[in-house]
């Protein structure tokens, strides 16, 4: 462990309740970058395909991304970027995205990741938060970057006339000659090199400020259980957009690191993610719990030769997973492990409940995400005293490690409400950890129903409106209500051929849970807004069941 931790936990010492990983600390290089760090050893894998595309077929191999990434981090500096100079990629998942994202680390810039189906107004929004130099994207995302009078390098064969084409200046880098090592000697492990933008689920989107430090050590403590046999061996969706920490961190990075192929897909379709599983023999497929539901609720999957399949674990975060969901699931695929994992924007992974590396299998409880990463710290707090708790009892769970993020860009007055004076990043999540050290997230605490007084999870009442046969997705989100204060309200999708009510589906609720717990409020909808890492965008429900009211509501007392 890194020396600023160790003063850390001297600084702590007196905090009773504080846990850390049951597994041993692991040691984190100061002096790689992530570039540096992730594409080490490359030369070992020189003609292993490292990016496919799953509908194109096109892909670049170690050989190619190595010296491409070099090839753009040159590129970038003749055009004059500097370091701490951010540039925003509006992509979706392509062959490039990675080596597009690590060029910019390498060059010394700061890589900001923007959704493409955003609106030209976010995507300006985020340009003018992050005061951006540059902006790399494509031909069918030019039309919402070209007003920003940002300049713009554009990937494809398409040429724009005003703007710069990627392979252009990969070729005027190669023309220019000169060294064109992946990481400027500039650039060191406390540089930014990432400015992801945190969801805005629940409040204004942030841009969070990431060293190469962070992912660093995130990286060495996400993989410590990886053995030396897996080291090229693993084939990995890249369908979780790599826009999100999720996406470029936990699938791009760590299978770089570990010298896999990432399966590109740019949006997900039933269909083509299926045929991309087993014809591209994915073994390990990061995703998020929707498209579980799809995977056992969704009549095309029968379509498919599932003894094909090669997958030996799936992997899901950004939203929690209901424990029937899970356990249909496991019934239906039951040779695919299903991990999961907890982490946030701010921190990047923090628990993983993947394979044990000393009992060789995966945690076998229901709805964990799983256990402490080695070198990080953990405590519950109460969220009205500030004081930690002990073992299974829920609290707000705070992390400290090398991970925590540097702050929120030019916003010190969250960055103080979320990083305390000792270091801790308050997660605004409520969870516990039980005596075997396995964490159990129960709630955002911004979440939380307040009905009378009593505390309700909406994740709770969401998986018991998920074991209904006819309903294929839900969602419950508090509305205010005079009496009670806050009354759980549900947005109910049901398959085609359900002939239940309203007041049927909160029956069914009422006839699982406490009096207090039970769905107030009914509507069935057509879709649940989510955003791309998965999680329910509940202020948009919320703010669309209150205009509704009165529609198409059942409301029960």
């Amino acid at each position: 462990m890194g020396t600023q931790s160790l003063i850390q936990h001297s600084e702590q010492i007196s905090d009773e309740h504080i846990f850390r990983s049951k597994y041993p600390a692991v040691s984190v290089p100061d002096n790689l970058t992530l570039p540096e760090f992730v594409l080490q050893d490359a030369e070992l894998y020189a003609d292993k395909v490292a990016f496919v595309e799953a509908v194109s077929g096109k892909s670049y191999t170690y050989r190619e991304v190595v010296r491409d990434t070099g090839r753009f981090a040159k590129a970038l500096r003749s055009l004059g970027l500097k370091k701490g100079h951010v540039v925003i990629v509006v992509l979706p998942n392509i062959a490039e995205y990675g080596i597009v994202a690590l060029g910019i680390m390498a060059s010394g810039g700061v890589f900001s990741g923007a959704n493409p189906a955003s609106h030209a107004s976010e995507i300006k929004k985020q340009a003018d938060a992050a005061n951006a130099k540059l902006i790399v994207t494509n031909g069918p995302s030019y039309e919402k970057v070209k007003d920003l009078e940002i300049p713009v390098i554009v990937l494809g064969e398409e040429r724009i006339e005003s703007a710069m084409n990627w392979d252009d200046l990969l070729e005027a880098a190669d023309r220019a000659g000169g060294a064109t090592r992946f990481t400027k000697d500039e650039v060191v492990q406390t540089d930014l090199c990432a400015l992801p933008f945190s969801s805005g689920t629940t409040g204004v989107s942030k841009g969070v400020m990431l060293t190469h430090r962070n992912l660093v050590a995130n990286l060495c403590s996400t993989l410590f259980s990886v053995g030396q046999e897996m080291v090229g061996q693993v084939t990995t969706l890249g369908l979780i957009p790599f826009f999100h920490i999720y996406g470029i961190t936990g699938i791009c990075c760590a299978t770089l690191r570990n010298k896999g192929k990432v399966v590109m897909m740019n949006r997900f379709d039933l269909r083509t993610f299926l045929n991309a599983l087993i014809t591209q023999e994915v073994t390990f497929a990061p995703i998020v719990p929707p498209i579980i539901l799809a995977l056992v609720k969704n009549p095309v999957v029968e379509e498919f030769d599932l003894s094909k399949l090669k997958l030996r674990a799936v992997m899901t975060a950004a939203a929690p997973l209901a424990p029937e969901l899970l356990s249909t699931f496991e019934n239906k695929f039951p040779g695919v492990q299903v991990q999961e994992a907890y982490g946030l924007t701010e921190h990047s992974c923090i628990t993983l409940s993947h394979g044990d590396p000393i009992k060789g299998h995966a945690n076998a409880k229901k709805n964990s995400v799983g256990f402490i990463l080695p070198n990080l710290e953990v405590k519950f707090i109460d969220p009205d005293t500030g004081k930690s708790l002990p073992k299974n009892t829920p609290g707000e769970l705070c992390v400290r490690s090398q991970c925590v993020m540097q702050g929120y860009y030019k916003n010190k007055e969250e960055t103080d409400r979320t990083i305390d004076k000792n270091g801790w990043l308050h997660t605004g999540d409520v969870a516990y950890i039980d005596d075997d050290g396995d964490i159990f997230v129960v709630d955002r605490i911004k979440e939380l129903i307040k009905y009378k007084g009593f505390q309700v999870a909406p994740a709770e009442l969401e998986a018991i409106l998920l074991t209904h046969p006819s309903v294929e997705d839900a969602a419950v989100v508090p509305l205010p209500d005079e009496e009670a204060g806050e009354i759980p309200a549900a947005c109910v999708v049901m398959n085609p051929n359900a002939k239940e009510s309203e007041t049927d589906i909160m029956e069914y609720v009422a006839s699982n849970v406490a009096n207090y717990k039970k769905v107030r409020v009914l509507q069935f909808v057509e879709t649940i807004p989510k955003s791309p890492s998965g999680k329910i965008m509940r202020r948009l429900l919320k703010d669309k069941m209150i205009e509704n009211m009165g529609k198409k509501t059942q409301v029960q007392s």
